[in-house]
C-alpha cells in the first residue's frame, strides 16, 4: 500500500507555502511525481499534465462528496450537465453582459487614487470579480457586501483547512442562493439564476441540489479565481512598464496577454483527479482509488515546452497553454474570464499614463489559489 510509504514532500508546508512558483519549479526539476502521503499524489510537468486531463476514465473528476455540477462528474452525465452550462457562456451572451460589465469596471478604476499607494486587491481585484459576478448572475446590488463577507470568511477557512467553518460557510452560501431562486419562482427569466428554473436534463427541470451546484461552482470560482487573474495581471504589468506600453498601444493584444500572464503566475495551482484503475504516471504506478493532483502552475512553467518559463511571449501556442484547464473539463467559464479582465485592464490602461509597484506591502496566496492576498500598486 503506498499509505506506508513516506512522503517525498509536503505540499502545505510554510517552505513550499512561502513561494509557490519556486517551490513547483524545484519539484518539476527534481522529480515529475511526488507522493505526498495518504494515497496522494502531486503531478508537475506538462506531458503528464495533459495526458491525465485527456484520460477522464482513467482520472476521474468525482473527488467530492457533495455535489459539484459540471466539472465533479464524469461520462454522460458530465457531458448533459456541460451542454446545459455551456449555454450560459456563448459569444452571444459574453458580448451582451461587455457594456454592464465595462461601467462597473470603469467605475472602480475611476474611484482608485493617483501617486499613492493602493492595495490593487482590496481595492480593485476583489471588488471587481465581486461586482461583475452579481452582475452576471443578475444579483441585486444588496447582495455584493454580503459576497464579499462569505468570500473573505470562505478564504479564511479555507487557509486554515477549517472544515467545520467551511461546511458552516458552504450552508451560508446555499443560502443566499435558494433565497435568490425563490424570489425567481413563477416569474419569467430574466437572468441566468431564472433560466435555471427553467432547464431540462434527461426530460425533467433541474432540481434545486443541482441548480445550486451549478451556481456554486461558476460563482465560488469566479469570486476567488478571477480575483486572483487580474492581481496576477496588475503585478506584472506593474513590473514591466515595456508590456504596458505594448497593450496601451493596442489593446486587443489584451487576451492574449492575459492568458500568457497568467500561465507565467497561475491563480488557480491545482486540480484533483481519483485514479479508477491501476495506472502508470511518468513511470510511476499509482493504484485504483489514490488521488492525483495535477499542478497546473507547474506544468505552465515546464520549460520542456515553454524554454524560459518567465519569459513574456505572445506568439506561443495557446493550445499549450493551461490556465483554463484541459479536456472534457475544461473551465466552461473560460469566455466570461477573458473577457472581465480584458476589459478591467482596457479601462486601468485607459484611465492611467503609468501602473507602478507601490511600497506598501505585497504578500502571496497560499494554496489552494495563486497570486497575491496585498499587493501595492501607485497608479498615474
Amino acid at each position: 500500500m503506498t499509505g506506508t510509504r513516506e512522503p517525498d514532500w509536503q505540499p502545505r508546508s510554510d517552505a513550499v507555502q512561502s513561494d509557490q512558483l519556486a517551490s513547483y519549479d524545484a519539484m518539476r526539476a527534481r522529480c515529475p511525481i511526488a507522493y505526498d502521503g495518504n494515497d496522494s499524489w502531486t503531478v508537475f510537468g506538462h506531458a503528464d499534465t495533459v495526458a491525465i486531463a485527456d484520460d477522464p476514465g482513467t482520472y476521474s473528476n468525482q473527488v467530492s462528496r457533495h455535489l459539484q455540477i459540471p466539472n465533479g462528474l464524469d461520462g454522460e452525465r458530465h457531458r448533459s450537465l456541460r451542454r446545459i452550462v455551456d449555454g450560459y457562456f456563448t459569444g452571444d451572451r459574453i458580448a451582451a453582459f461587455e457594456l454592464r460589465l465595462r461601467t462597473i469596471c470603469a467605475g472602480l478604476v475611476s474611484a482608485l487614487p493617483r501617486g499613492v499607494d493602493v492595495d490593487a486587491m482590496a481595492d480593485l481585484a476583489e471588488p471587481f470579480a465581486n461586482d461583475a459576478t452579481c452582475a452576471f448572475m443578475g444579483w441585486p446590488d444588496t447582495l455584493r457586501a454580503p459576497m464579499r463577507d462569505w468570500t473573505e470568511k470562505n478564504r479564511r477557512a479555507t487557509l486554515a483547512v477549517d472544515r467545520a467553518a467551511m461546511a458552516a460557510i458552504a450552508v451560508e452560501f446555499d443560502g443566499h442562493i435558494r433565497e435568490q431562486l425563490d424570489r425567481r419562482r413563477g416569474r419569467p427569466a430574466a437572468d441566468p439564476t431564472g433560466e435555471l428554473l427553467t432547464e431540462r436534463v434527461d426530460g425533467r427541470p433541474l432540481t434545486d441540489e443541482e441548480i445550486v451546484s451549478i451556481i456554486r461552482n461558476w460563482t465560488v470560482a469566479e469570486l476567488s479565481t478571477i480575483a486572483a487573474s487580474a492581481g496576477v495581471v496588475a503585478e506584472f504589468l506593474a513590473r514591466h512598464p515595456d508590456v504596458q506600453a505594448v497593450l496601451r498601444a493596442d489593446p486587443a493584444l489584451l487576451d492574449a496577454a492575459t492568458d500568457e500572464i497568467q500561465r507565467i503566475n497561475s491563480p488557480f495551482v491545482a486540480s484533483r483527479r481519483r485514479v479508477t484503475r491501476p495506472a502508470d504516471v511518468a513511470g510511476t504506478p499509482v493504484n485504483a482509488g489514490d488521488r492525483v493532483y495535477v499542478v497546473w502552475a507547474s506544468a505552465n512553467r515546464d520549460p520542456r515546452v515553454f524554454g524560459d518559463p518567465d519569459e513574456f511571449r505572445l506568439d506561443r501556442d495557446r493550445a499549450d497553454n493551461l490556465v483554463y484547464g484541459r479536456g472534457v473539463h475544461y473551465c466552461p467559464g473560460a469566455p466570461l474570464a477573458r473577457l472581465e479582465l480584458r476589459v478591467l485592464f482596457e479601462e486601468l490602461l485607459a484611465a492611467t499614463t503609468a501602473i507602478a509597484p507601490g511600497g506598501g506591502a505585497t504578500v502571496t496566496a497560499r494554496y489552494p489559489t495563486g497570486g497575491f492576498t496585498r499587493l501595492s500598486l501607485r497608479l498615474r
